[in-house]
């Protein structure tokens, strides 16, 4: 069976792939028509890594892991986050060690495709996310410190008021 090829606008045909549907591209739609996202807030690296967890007796460390992802969800939609299944990981699988290695890794992932959505340069280094964890917990610090250069891309804004993305 012939593939089927739709007519462009040039007249030429273009093949679909078998078997599929064929992803919609962005290339073509203005920035003004792209979706936007929502600004975060912007927390103290040392406070979220050391001060309130040790005021809090560790709850708000869990507290901070579902709103920065919460928040990463709200900032780029075209994302798919589970701030609620990266809460549980934490909560029910905290005891092991590999689960919540691969949760900072993909925290990690998750900062850095909000540096690219929001047009900067990415720094935040998924592996850092997660060996930074074996020296005094830095990795919650490094994650901050790396969602506050998001924050910082949008000078002035509230959190939760609709920015653009860059990409």
């Amino acid at each position: 069976m012939d593939d089927i090829k739709p007519a462009t606008e040039s007249g030429q045909s273009v093949p679909i792939p078998a078997g599929g549907a064929v992803a919609p591209s962005t290339a073509g739609i203005p920035a003004a028509v792209r979706l936007p996202g929502l600004a975060m807030k912007r927390r103290g690296p040392v406070a979220v890594w050391l001060g309130l967890p040790l005021v809090t007796l560790g709850i708000y460390q869990l507290v901070w892991y579902y709103k920065i992802h919460k928040e990463l969800q709200e900032f780029d939609r075209r994302r798919v986050l589970s701030p609620t299944g990266s809460l549980l990981v934490m909560i029910f699988l905290g005891w092991t060690l590999i689960a919540p290695l691969i949760s900072f890794h993909n925290t990690g992932k998750a900062i850095a495709n909000a540096q690219r959505a929001a047009g900067l340069p990415v720094t935040c280094s998924a592996a850092a996310s997660t060996w930074l964890t074996f020296v005094f917990g830095l990795n919650i610090w490094y994650m901050q410190r790396q969602l506050n250069l998001v924050v910082d891309a949008y000078p002035g804004v509230a959190p939760g008021t609709e920015v653009p993305l860059a990409a």
